[in-house]
């Protein structure tokens, strides 16, 4: 891990809080359970100065979680949507591009103990537990918990709805005071190390027009069979539930409020991308 790496991350994060699928997924992912838990944040095989991955998605639209093509500095229909929505005086319009916006989770490769054997997991949650690993890293009484050498188990624990008073599990982390080994088996440490999902593969990836359709039949249901989606409360961030397994959405039927001449909905929808 690079120190400075995540100085500087934790920086950028605490500037912008001051402003304004299947089984073989669900394996793929680590979700902790009520009680106490161990775990070991090791090394990103894909970026060897940071373990945590951002990632940003929509869980507005459709009936799945939909990774924003921002994350490979690529167009997004919906984000482009939003916006043109914030240029009306609509209040309506304002909250509905709020929700439309996507919501960064972050991505962390980890060991169970007392499970290495299971391989590592990625452990998905949102900004305020981001914001604690950060914090950790950058407390000189702590440093790089991921050295697989002299680096820290953390410990979890996490408590459910009938004690945060929410629809969501919440966990809270500990780093071990004694520093330890990720193994002294250095073949299963290798194994570890070079054997990682990536977060950036995990979703489909949907081409912009795939988006966009998606979009359209979202803010019109009665045009197609409505289709269930999930949206995350941007008061309510879930730490630890994964995208599938979100609570059930909201129905919407929103359409963007102009001072035009009357046009049929997909006209009006297709005019926001003209510039395309």
């Amino acid at each position: 891990m690079d120190l400075n790496e995540i100085k500087s991350r934790l920086s950028a994060m605490q500037s912008n809080s001051k402003g304004n699928g299947g089984g073989e997924k669900k394996q793929v992912f680590f979700k902790p359970s009520i009680g106490k838990q161990a775990v070991r944040v090791v090394p990103n095989k894909y970026n060897k100065k940071n373990p945590f991955t951002e990632v940003l998605i929509h869980y507005t639209i459709g009936n799945k979680a939909m990774i924003s093509p921002l994350n490979w500095g690529e167009k997004d229909p919906i984000v482009e949507f939003a916006k043109e929505l914030r240029k009306t005086s609509d209040k309506d319009n304002w909250r509905l591009a709020k929700k439309l916006e996507p919501k960064m989770r972050v991505f962390a490769p980890v060991v169970v103990r007392g499970q290495e054997s299971d391989g590592v997991k990625l452990w998905q949650f949102g900004k305020e537990l981001y914001m604690d690993f950060l914090n950790l890293a950058d407390n000189e009484d702590v440093g790089d918990f991921t050295d697989i050498a002299e680096g820290r188990d953390i410990t979890l624990t996490t408590v459910g709805p009938e004690v945060t008073g929410t629809a969501y599990n919440k966990t809270t982390i500990m780093p071990r005071t004694k520093q330890t080994q990720l193994s002294d088996d250095k073949t299963l440490v290798k194994s570890l190390l070079e054997n990682q999902p990536n977060p950036m593969e995990i979703f489909k990836k949907y081409s912009y027009d795939e988006m966009k359709q998606a979009l359209q039949e979202w803010l019109n249901p009665e045009d197609e069979a409505p289709e269930e989606g999930s949206i995350i409360d941007d008061e309510k961030e879930p730490e630890s539930d994964l995208p599938w397994e979100d609570p059930a959405p909201k129905k919407a039927n929103y359409s963007l409020n102009t001072a035009k001449k009357p046009a049929s909905k997909a006209d009006k929808f297709d005019a926001m991308f003209d510039d395309e």
